[in-house]
């Protein structure tokens, strides 16, 4: 929990509170659905949570954008990302149903009201959201291929798009984006071994005079 407050002061003690509460209560759930591995509950704030809010430390929201997490798993990194915009609306959405049952139990129990879970494979998902967020879920260009549909058109100076977590070499990944992406690494906001390959990759949505979309 100190490691948040080290790098997050600006948070108000109602978020702290919050984010005190996430150990307990995925502790208590991991015991019955293994969502995250058993060895790396003690390790939750570094791991998943800081991890999560590296997309908080590369951008800030909007506010009233709607963000859209794919692949959720137990609510990362949508969970972490709401407590620290309450003035945005999350929808967080898994094809795995135990995850779901966790992610609606954790964000009840945090009175998060800025939250929505579905159960679904986004294949199917045809809402829109400003921002499309994800940690490592598949190769980067095939979840562009996957969710570039539910973008919506971007009106404000700060474009819509796509931020996604992975680690890892992604000159391949990347390499048919061009210069259309931003890459930052995790590490120089989070000094830690566990961040010194992670990433964090935004690109923007680029709606054109004919309504097609570009990247």
């Amino acid at each position: 929990m100190k490691i948040i407050q080290r790098f997050f002061p600006k948070f108000n003690q109602e978020q702290f509170y919050l984010f005190q509460k996430l150990l307990p209560l995925y502790t208590d759930w991991n015991n019955k659905i293994n969502v995250i591995s058993r060895k790396d509950i003690e390790n939750l704030y570094l791991r998943h949570v800081l991890h999560s809010l590296a997309i908080a430390r590369f951008i800030q929201f909007p506010e009233d954008s709607e963000i859209l997490d794919v692949g959720t798993g137990g609510g990362f990194p949508g969970i972490p990302l709401a407590i620290a915009f309450p003035n945005c609306k999350f929808t967080l959405i898994d094809s795995i149903a135990k995850k779901i049952t966790v992610v609606n139990a954790v964000s009840t129990a945090l009175e998060l009201n800025n939250v929505t879970a579905i159960h679904e494979n986004v294949i199917k998902l045809k809402s829109k959201y400003n921002f499309i967020v994800a940690r490592g879920v598949c190769a980067f260009p095939e979840f562009v291929n996957l969710t570039k549909k539910n973008i919506k058109h971007s009106c404000s100076a700060q474009k819509n798009g796509i931020i996604y977590l992975k680690g890892g070499d992604l000159k391949e990944e990347l390499s048919q984006f061009n210069n259309k992406v931003k890459v930052e690494d995790i590490y120089k906001w989070f000094p830690f071994e566990f961040f010194e390959t992670k990433k964090v990759v935004y690109l923007p949505f680029i709606m054109k005079r004919d309504k097609t979309v570009h990247f």
